[in-house]
């Protein structure tokens, strides 16, 4: 009788260890979780009604204050603010090769109309496809034009010049004024202070462009 007994209990804990491995083929029953909708949250499609929000809307805005990923450095340019483009700036310096890097991006962007030499004789006019030739950026009158008015320039775009600012960042934008300011310099124009020896350390952080508080607009007729 006890072997009987054996037998049977023998059985039954190989058959309960048989049921217990995992044989890698998918699980039909998985088991409970307690409170389910805490441990997988419910998804909700973009542009879709969310009853978890006030609005209903599932698509948020940016927390205000917050700057998405890659767009650290502040840009406070309105359209058409000509009195802000003059006081534009910024404490960004930049590297030998930031800049060598600034004068790439100016010749893929902007050498074909102003010239890889910024004497507006860029293929476009040479070629006869422009009436009127480009701005000559080795002219006194860029020469003297501040930095932010040509960086508002790229961004918004001037005359028949279109916007820039898909192609380029806010810190590739400074990169070609600063190739831009160095090779003026080089002809008659003011001295180069956006190289990284213009600041007491190269490596301190270079992130705050500024604008001036005025909001006052007028109308400028600057050619292009």
């Amino acid at each position: 009788m006890n072997k009987t007994k054996s037998i049977v209990v023998a059985i039954l804990a190989i058959g309960l260890g048989l049921t217990a491995c995992n044989t890698g083929a998918t699980r039909r029953n998985p088991g409970k979780t307690y409170a389910p909708d805490m441990t997988y949250s419910r998804a909700y499609d973009a542009y879709t009604h969310n009853p978890n929000f006030a609005d209903g809307e599932t698509s948020r805005l940016p927390v205000s204050g917050t700057v998405a990923q890659g767009h650290e450095l502040p840009d406070h340019l309105v359209e058409g603010d000509t009195n802000a483009y003059k006081t534009f700036t910024t404490n960004m310096r930049f590297t030998d090769a930031q800049v060598t890097e600034g004068g790439r991006l100016y010749n893929i962007y902007c050498g074909i109309c102003h010239g890889v030499n910024l004497d507006g004789q860029g293929p476009l006019f040479t070629s006869g496809k422009f009436v009127a030739m480009p701005a000559n950026l080795k002219d006194p009158k860029y020469m003297a034009m501040s930095s932010g008015t040509i960086y508002a320039a790229i961004k918004y775009g001037k005359n028949m010049m279109g916007s820039y600012a898909s192609q380029l960042d806010i810190k590739q934008r400074w990169m070609v004024i600063a190739y831009i300011r160095k090779i003026q310099s080089e002809n008659g124009g003011s001295p180069f202070t956006m190289g990284a020896e213009n600041t007491e350390t190269a490596s301190a952080p270079a992130d705050t462009t500024v604008a001036a508080a005025g909001t006052t607009t007028e109308t400028t007729t600057t050619t292009h």
